[in-house]
């Protein structure tokens, strides 16, 4: 049997990627009371093939009960019984956003501040969070890529290693990413702006990126970028970071950028260990 306990903050998608984990084949359970988790993974553990994937939803509204689901772990650890844990994360700002939209309140404040919620959740959640195996931040996904990422966990082999890679395109003239891990200065590259068939065109079309890869600086710089991506990206995951924001940039966002973006999506596709995006943030600005 595979157990899987799907966790983590309220307003992270829990109940979504729940109903998408029953939709891969798993039994789900949510919200049990933490009490009857030894009963419960008894039961279906002698219960056969029927029960060989079973999803488990427990988070902060166990209240009270929620501590003695640390030496129920911990005995399971010592049983060898096997189960892990799947975290769904996301910032603060996504958070309170998320909240707002839905007018719902905090489970820990309800009639208080939503900002005191989500802070004290993430001190109670801490302990389980450092437990994960895998650890999604969904502050950047749309349901079909948090439906993407369960896949490539539990149906490919359980390959995935946490890290989720957005590669961003921008203008500088409309301000640097806030959320930029990583930026890369792509305006030395030749700019077809200054080509009037083509200054309407994006790094999307073939012809931009044949004249934006002209003259060989292009090449040259990709084979280095590509160098030092493949280089930090396993230390990345080492480290146990599980959210990267790769952006390039050029003056309006609209050909340079985007033509380099693209590059590096196709260079880190099809990588089992890591989740990928790609966003163009100034492409349809006139």
């Amino acid at each position: 049997m595979k157990l899987v306990i799907l966790t983590g903050m309220s307003g992270a998608g829990k109940t979504i990627a729940l109903k998408q984990m029953e939709d891969m084949g798993f039994y789900c359970a949510d919200n049990l009371p933490i009490s009857l988790l030894p009963q419960f993974a008894a039961l279906l553990s002698k219960a056969g093939e029927a029960y060989s994937r079973v999803a488990l939803g427990i988070d902060i509204r166990s209240g009270a009960e929620l501590p003695k689901l640390k030496d129920i772990l911990t005995e399971w650890d010592q049983q060898a019984f096997q189960y892990e844990i799947l975290f769904l994360e996301a910032s603060d700002a996504v958070l309170l956003k998320r909240f707002k939209e839905t007018r719902r309140t905090h489970p820990l404040c309800p009639d208080g501040r939503i900002e005191d919620g989500i802070r004290l959740e993430r001190e109670k959640l801490q302990w389980l969070k450092q437990k994960s195996r895998y650890i999604l931040d969904t502050s950047k996904l749309l349901t079909k890529e948090l439906k993407l990422q369960l896949e490539r966990i539990y149906s490919e082999g359980g390959a995935y290693r946490n890290l989720y890679v957005t590669i961003l395109s921008f203008g500088f003239k409309y301000g640097v990413p806030e959320d930029a891990d990583l930026v890369f200065d792509v305006r030395f590259l030749p700019n077809p702006y200054y080509v009037d068939e083509l200054r309407k065109k994006t790094g999307l079309s073939q012809d931009v990126k044949d004249y934006v890869m002209q003259g060989g600086d292009g090449d040259a710089f990709l084979k280095i970028l590509f160098e030092m991506i493949d280089f930090l990206l396993p230390r990345y995951i080492q480290e146990g970071k599980n959210q990267l924001v790769i952006a390039a940039g050029c003056t309006g966002g609209k050909h340079r950028s985007v033509t380099v973006a693209e590059a590096l999506f196709t260079h880190l596709s099809g990588r089992m260990e890591l989740g990928i995006r790609i966003e163009h943030r100034d492409i349809d600005r006139k």
